[in-house]
């Protein structure tokens, strides 16, 4: 065998150990995330929490058009009062004029709608 051809051989075993390597390493490092629970720390964070950061925060955080500020009690207290459903009905529906019809995440599902309104009440109820 030529040495060129040994070269050819050596890398190509090269590459597949490698190849390997990374095949075997990214599962391993993917559970490097889990903390001691097990659970991923992206498995903690509240299902409504991306929409809300996404599309609700622009409004909410600032109280934009009379919007409640996310965690402020007296600011929700009366929309506390009608109930969950009537929040997420008011989310999907809109209430004009500062509420647009799916606080703008058109292509949100109504599940994730009704997280980002579970998200922003367990704010309220979370703030002392």
């Amino acid at each position: 065998m030529s040495s060129e051809s040994q070269k050819k051989t050596w890398l190509r075993c090269w590459r597949h150990c490698w190849c390997l390597t990374i095949l075997f390493l990214v599962p391993v490092l993917a559970s490097c995330a889990n903390d001691e629970s097990g659970d991923t720390v992206a498995e903690k964070e509240h299902p409504g929490k991306r929409i809300y950061t996404r599309y609700c925060f622009s409004c909410h955080q600032g109280g934009v058009a009379g919007s409640p500020v996310l965690g402020d009690k007296e600011a929700w207290a009366p929309r506390l009062a009608k109930g969950r459903k009537a929040l997420v009905k008011s989310t999907l529906d809109g209430i004009p004029p500062g509420m647009p019809i799916m606080g703008l995440c058109l292509r949100c599902t109504e599940d994730e709608i009704r997280d980002a309104v579970d998200y922003m009440l367990e704010a309220v109820a979370e703030e002392k």
